[in-house]
């Protein structure tokens, strides 16, 4: 998950930014890269989110663009069974790390670029892959139009978020957040035509030590002292949103 910085969260919670053509910045990958490694290994260890994902947009020999891709943590999973892996990444230090993880893999890219602004053509991807990227809905509409866009006809975008409504990574969400509302950004999904499945998963870390670290990354101190401290062990429960909304493959009538 994206912790955004208390300016750029304000202007997404209410749909608007107050410079259009800024990168929102991730403090938590950006400043703490390394540690980032170590939450995204930790995530869903029993492979229950990429299941479903592939449920509803398998990417074997197809081409996929995963929007957001960070230091590039998932391209290769994607590059095990896709004809062609494009990751797009708007951090240049955090594309240039991502490069180096697939400098091996024949039919991976990564290009430095918006959301809003892939450098794609029309209708040459069949997945377009966002995780924790439009995180807050609302504000995010010029991504998803631009993804709509590189689809295929058939193709599918899924937007991956995590569902702030289940205990107990929600309850940590919603205290941290209070002025994010769950219900809000799941009904803006909807009205741009999103099929929503839930998900859920099992963070789990090697110790008690980079648990506690990776929480403090993701939360203010208070809630992450109080978050760690709920933690019995090393492995926590953690809800997934999996939205998805599929191109069209004729004329659409509205």
């Amino acid at each position: 998950m994206a912790r955004l910085h208390r300016a750029p969260l304000t202007g997404l919670l209410s749909g608007v930014r107050s410079d259009p053509t800024a990168v929102i910045p991730s403090p938590n990958i950006w400043n703490w890269p390394h540690l980032y490694e170590a939450e995204n290994r930790a995530q869903d260890v029993d492979g229950a989110l990429f299941g479903a994902i592939r449920s509803v947009a398998d990417w074997t020999a197809k081409t996929i663009v995963d929007v957001g891709c960070g230091s590039g943590f998932h391209l290769p999973i994607f590059a095990a069974d896709a004809e062609r892996v494009l990751g797009i990444e708007p951090h240049e230090p955090l594309a240039d790390a991502a490069r180096t993880r697939v400098a091996d893999l024949p039919n991976v890219e990564v290009k430095t670029a918006r959301a809003d602004s892939l450098p794609i053509g029309d209708g040459t991807v069949d997945v377009v892959h966002a995780r924790t990227a439009y995180f807050f809905g609302p504000g995010c509409g010029p991504g998803i139009v631009d993804a709509m866009r590189v689809l295929a006809p058939g193709g599918a975008l899924v937007v991956v978020d995590l569902d702030a409504t289940a205990s107990p990574y929600g309850d940590w969400m919603r205290a941290d957040l209070p002025r994010y509302d769950p219900s809000t950004v799941e009904a803006f999904f909807d009205a741009q035509g999103f099929a929503l499945t839930r998900v859920d998963t099992r963070w789990s870390f090697p110790n008690r030590r980079i648990l506690r670290d990776v929480l403090g990354i993701e939360f203010g101190p208070r809630v992450a002292r109080d978050a760690v401290k709920s933690v019995d062990g090393v492995s926590f429960e953690v809800r997934y949103r999996v939205h998805v909304r599929y191109k069209p493959t004729g004329i659409e009538l509205r």
